[in-house]
């Protein structure tokens, strides 16, 4: 149920009908200790990354308003401290809709330059318009490139990479711990959505993830913009896949083919089995790929 769920809204910043019809009040929030002092937290939409000690509450993402009181009740289940940071990993609603109730609540909200102003501006899209986010739920700290938070006594590295999901990404690292979260721009276990409409590309997807590989060891535990706790070895099979698909794709774009023709050609068949059964298929994976990697490349 969690993982239908997610797929509706994943595609959904902020306000939409397929939001508006989910029954949040049979959503229970899953906590799960990743390393002393940081859990990751499941509900509805985006994981939650937590750091939780004398500092106060460290939270990444925090998915939908109606949870916000669900989600502040797992993390007091583990900190008598309040939240003291919300940092926006990118400007999707699934991961930053509930803003304005953590802000309401004491919160500062953080994020990267790009996801503050999509935020604030709202995006219109064929798909669907998103409307400009309330002030309050506007991240009040933005920056460029990195940020770094001293905290609960972890070295926390912010980094913004070149658009990838979207064009305001952050993966987090937790450098004492060994942790890192990455977004939306690693899906665990599945085809990724990468929003072309906010800047994302697949190129950018596959450089983040080189990225955060180049962070990792063996024993580095990765919280993915959706699905399970994960590994460097599994960050590595999807970074794998990507590059295949680029490569797939590619070769049918230089052979002149048209989007549908190459959806037609169905390339992505043997490893659909595997990587297609989210909500992102193979021919979405496939017309993701070709739309992105069309860009410069054809009239």
């Amino acid at each position: 149920m969690r993982k239908a769920l997610a797929a509706i809204v994943a595609l959904t910043p902020l306000a939409s009908p397929a939001i508006a019809q989910l029954d949040f009040s049979k959503v229970e929030i899953k906590t799960t200790p990743v390393a002393p002092g940081v859990y990751m937290l499941e509900g509805v939409g985006g994981n939650i990354g937590l750091s939780v000690g004398p500092d106060g509450a460290f939270v990444i993402d925090d998915q939908f308003a109606p949870l916000s009181g669900k989600i502040l009740a797992a993390i007091s289940a583990v900190s008598d401290q309040p939240v003291k940071f919300v940092l926006d990993t990118h400007w999707h609603g699934d991961h930053t809709d509930g803003n304005e109730a953590f802000h309401d609540a004491g919160a500062i909200i953080v994020a990267q330059d790009n996801a503050r102003k999509r935020l604030k501006d709202g995006l219109k899209r064929e798909s669907g318009d998103t409307p400009p986010a309330p002030a309050g739920a506007l991240p009040v700290i933005t920056f460029s490139d990195e940020v770094s938070f001293y905290w609960n006594g972890h070295d926390i590295r912010v980094r913004h990479l070149a658009p990838a999901h979207t064009d305001g990404d952050a993966i987090v690292y937790f450098e004492t711990a060994n942790v890192i979260h990455m977004g939306d721009i690693f899906f665990n276990g599945g085809y990724p959505y990468i929003d072309l409409d906010s800047g994302g590309s697949l190129d950018g997807v596959i450089a983040a993830q080189e990225a955060a590989l180049a962070l990792s060891n063996n024993e580095t535990k990765i919280i993915p913009g959706h699905g399970a706790l994960s590994t460097k070895a599994e960050l590595s099979a999807t970074l794998a896949m990507l590059k295949d698909v680029r490569a797939r794709v590619l070769a049918l774009i230089e052979q002149g083919k048209s989007e549908d023709a190459a959806v037609k050609a169905d390339p992505l068949k043997d490893l659909n089995a595997k990587w297609g059964g989210g909500f992102i298929n193979g021919e979405a994976m496939t017309r993701t790929a070709f739309q992105s990697l069309s860009k410069g490349r054809r009239p």
